[in-house]
């Protein structure tokens, strides 16, 4: 579904009832257990709860990254569940932005090659890719550092890459695992001013997983996870 046919407020995201199961061994273990979930266009959301507690992997199973056992996700009406791999892979890399604690940018490339990545998969002309990357560092506020490579950028530099990196596609949804988790506080803040930004600036609807309750002050709303149930929900 084109972006202009969501509308701001509706539902994007749409979890039914959604389980997810691993098998160690002979043992099953639980890791989220009847999940529902609406997630609308435009809200930014922090997920908490201790390790193991099932948050990644529900940015797992919003990004078409992993398949829920039971239940079903929807994403703007389309039902993720019923996608083959081929068409998950091409959905993803219209539709969803990963941001990770580490930045994992290629050492010999430079910003700007790094963030030109995801779009030599779209048979868009170089000179085009080279727009929307330039386009997304200068976003980031990175336009002087565009032809460095990581060793030569600080590590809030690194992650600001990896954000034009989510962001070169234009994405509906942007999912944030730990993405200050590596960062000193000074850092870490530039990084959620940017991230509040985009949300409030670009609407782009935000799901970040944390264990710092001040990263998770600045969305809209905490949802917090234990044993892989959703136990509750705060605002700020």
């Amino acid at each position: 579904m084109n972006d202009a046919n969501i509308q701001p407020g509706a539902t994007l995201v749409r979890l039914n009832d959604v389980t997810k199961t691993y098998r160690r061994g002979g043992e099953s273990i639980n890791v989220l257990s009847n999940l529902v979930l609406e997630v609308p266009r435009g809200d930014f959301l922090a997920l908490m709860g201790p390790s193991g507690s099932g948050k990644s992997t529900l940015l797992n199973l919003v990004g078409g990254i992993d398949r829920p056992t039971g239940g079903s996700i929807e994403f703007a009406g389309q039902r993720l569940e019923q996608m083959n791999e081929t068409q998950l892979a091409r959905w993803r890399a219209r539709h969803v932005g990963f941001i990770f604690q580490m930045h994992h940018l290629l050492p010999m490339l430079t910003a700007l090659d790094n963030v030109e990545l995801p779009l030599l998969l779209t048979g868009l002309p170089g000179a085009e890719r080279r727009r929307r990357a330039t386009a997304a560092l200068k976003l980031v506020g990175l336009e002087d550092r565009m032809k460095h490579k990581p060793a030569e950028l600080s590590g809030g530099q690194e992650q600001r890459v990896g954000i034009a990196r989510a962001l070169v596609t234009d994405p509906d949804i942007l999912l944030c695992d730990e993405p200050t988790g590596d960062l000193d506080r000074k850092s870490g803040d530039a990084i959620l001013d940017l991230l509040q930004a985009l949300n409030r600036e670009h609407g782009k609807t935000i799901l970040m997983v944390t264990h710092d309750p001040h990263a998770a002050g600045r969305a809209k709303r905490t949802l917090h996870f234990d044993q892989g149930l959703l136990v509750s929900q705060s605002r700020p």
